[in-house]
């Protein structure tokens, strides 16, 4: 498949102090139920909704509330997005090649899209 550079955020990452309460206002305002978790389930370390959000528990953070951890990515063509990337001066990670620390600091994983899940998702309006 030639590589079309079409990409969408499947996921963004936040720093939260209290992750039960932001599991609750997700699930129960806006009806994003749990897609997966890291750690027990009544205490996790992570926890990753149906609809994007990925919430980490740092209850010692400092910084402001709900602080940018990461974005995810899904890309059509993984190797061909990490050989472009380079030309941008981004370094990789400890997390593993796909996880691109850009000069401004902004992490980013690419993810490896299947099938047509790019322009399908590209394909929705989310105005309609």
């Amino acid at each position: 498949m030639a590589y079309t550079k079409r990409s969408y955020v499947e996921h963004v990452a936040v720093r939260v102090k209290d992750i039960h309460w932001h599991i609750r206002f997700f699930r129960e305002v806006l009806g994003m139920t749990v897609r997966q978790t890291d750690g027990p389930a009544d205490n996790p370390a992570q926890y990753w909704s149906v609809g994007g959000m990925q919430l980490i528990a740092d209850p010692g953070f400092e910084g402001p509330e709900g602080r940018l951890a990461h974005l995810g990515i899904m890309v059509e063509d993984l190797e061909q997005a990490l050989s472009e990337a380079q030309a941008f001066g981004v370094t990789e990670m400890p997390q593993g090649r796909n996880w691109l620390r850009l000069p401004d600091g902004l992490a980013v994983e690419l993810m490896q899209a299947s099938g047509n899940a790019v322009a399908e998702t590209l394909a929705v309006n989310p105005r309609a």
